[in-house]
């Protein structure tokens, strides 16, 4: 543990100094030079977090991720076990001679970002360019192919929405009227457009 209060396990390769503090970082994980980890995140077992990724504050990630060079998480988000996300829309190994030139310059990277809050569940794999809304939930084995708003409950291959969540990841009643309420913690929602809007 250093004074930050960052725990690196002795089996885990770590070279970015990015790592916010109480991060905690457990065995077989590689944090690639480069990559930035906000405070307070758990980063488990045999993850791969690449150069150029960018991860909030407070952010689980489970045993088995692979988080690519171009993808951003939100703050408080949680990625399951097994999750995988893409960055290159059509990949080719860069020492393909017909693609040297697209791999040596920038711009061939298709930028993800998940949202504040969002839950990606066990082995779903995320393909690239695309946004995953504050709180959504994906389910486990999901493969997202599209943006997934805000609140969403996606699953599916292809991932489709299957209604909404709550902050507290309890499902959401049907909207009566354009309002639902959790039945668990009783925080009120509202539709407004094609959006949903929390606490109002």
């Amino acid at each position: 543990m250093s004074d930050s209060g960052v725990f690196i396990h002795p089996q885990a390769i770590v070279e970015s100094a990015a790592i916010g503090s109480g991060t905690r970082i457990w065995a077989l994980a590689h944090v690639c030079k480069g990559a930035a980890l906000g405070a307070d995140c758990n980063v488990g077992e045999g993850c791969y977090i690449e150069a150029g990724s960018r991860i909030g504050d407070r952010v689980t990630v489970k045993n088995g991720a692979m988080i690519w060079d171009g993808v951003t998480i939100g703050d408080d988000a949680f990625v399951g076990p097994g999750v995988v996300f893409t960055n290159d829309v059509r990949p080719r190994s860069p020492r393909l001679g017909a693609v040297r030139d697209k791999y040596a310059a920038t711009g061939w990277r298709a930028p993800t970002t998940v949202g504040r809050g969002a839950s990606l569940g066990a082995n779903c794999t995320i393909s690239c360019g695309l946004s995953i809304g504050d709180f959504a939930m994906i389910g486990a084995g999901a493969v997202v192919t599209a943006d997934i708003p805000a609140y969403v409950l996606a699953f599916g291959n292809p991932a489709r929405g299957h209604g909404y969540v709550c902050v507290c990841g309890e499902k959401l009643p049907s909207f009566q009227k354009g309002v639902t309420r959790c039945s668990s913690c009783s925080l009120r929602y509202r539709k407004s457009g094609k959006a949903v809007v929390a606490g109002e």
